[in-house]
């Protein structure tokens, strides 16, 4: 069982910056892959980033690669995901959140077992 927080959210001006950090409570930290959520109001959940247990693999959906980075430091048990050139079509709860232990971080939610409680993140235009 791991517990995961998030932090780091907040209201920015459009072409903004927030780096979002994800603390997990456990000591096996460096076992579990890590996704990046989002959800905006009425709509899906969605993928946004995720990164493999050592952080040398990551993946970003389409919409934001170039603006967002997906990083982790396993020896402090935390994963920071930056958000660079925001837009307000960014505006969601963003939430962190891992698959079981030693599973690949894959792209749907129904992948992952382990939620964050969400942070907002709202960038107006």
């Amino acid at each position: 069982q791991v517990q995961l927080v998030e932090s780091g959210g907040g209201l920015v001006q459009a072409g903004g910056s927030l780096r979002l950090t994800c603390a997990a409570s456990t000591p096996t930290f460096s076992s579990y892959a890590l996704g990046w959520f989002r959800q905006a109001p009425g709509k899906d959940r969605e993928i946004v980033a995720a990164i493999s247990w050592s952080g040398g693999a990551t993946y970003y959906t389409d919409s934001v690669k170039g603006r967002f980075t997906a990083s982790r430091v396993n020896p402090k048990n935390t994963a920071y995901l930056q958000m660079n050139g925001l837009k307000p079509e960014d505006t969601a709860v963003y939430y962190c959140a891992a698959p079981p232990p030693g599973a690949v971080a894959g792209i749907r939610s129904d992948e992952y077992h382990y939620w964050g409680q969400g942070t907002q993140v709202t960038v107006s235009s």
